[in-house]
């Protein structure tokens, strides 16, 4: 990313970090996702903004760019995993197998996830999909 970019993404993520509603960054990601488009860490905080504001669809598709861009990234497993139970689609338990075998290796990764659904969970105590989730984890 340019410095620019760089920029406007950590003053995002800083701003959703102090509670600024979700659906108030999504143009911003929107269109970072517009001017970077192959990078996956921008694909992943769109989808969970859409997870997090009920917009199961298009969280579908911006997880799934993200995978594409970034198999081996978890959260990205997470997000595409947690939008296909909310969108009723199939295939949710290889996404989690993938994660499942890439937390026991690295304790960092492992605890942004943990910190990731934490957060999840708390700014939506009711998302049954994010509870799965976390259960399978065995978070």
């Amino acid at each position: 990313m340019s410095e620019s970019i760089d920029s406007l993404f950590e003053n995002a993520i800083e701003r959703y970090k102090a509670g600024e509603d979700p659906q108030k960054l999504i143009p911003v990601f929107k269109d970072i996702c517009d001017r970077v488009p192959k990078n996956p860490i921008v694909w992943i905080c769109l989808s969970w903004l859409y997870l997090l504001t009920d917009k199961a669809d298009k969280a579908y598709k911006a997880a799934q760019k993200s995978v594409k861009l970034a198999p081996e990234d978890p959260q990205a497993r997470i997000n595409l995993a947690l939008a296909m139970l909310e969108t009723k689609k199939s295939g949710v338990r290889e996404h989690i197998e993938v994660v499942q075998q890439v937390l026991p290796l690295d304790s960092k990764i492992r605890a942004e996830v943990e910190e990731n659904i934490a957060d999840g969970l708390n700014k939506k105590p009711d998302w049954k999909s994010l509870q799965r989730v976390k259960n399978w984890l065995e978070i």
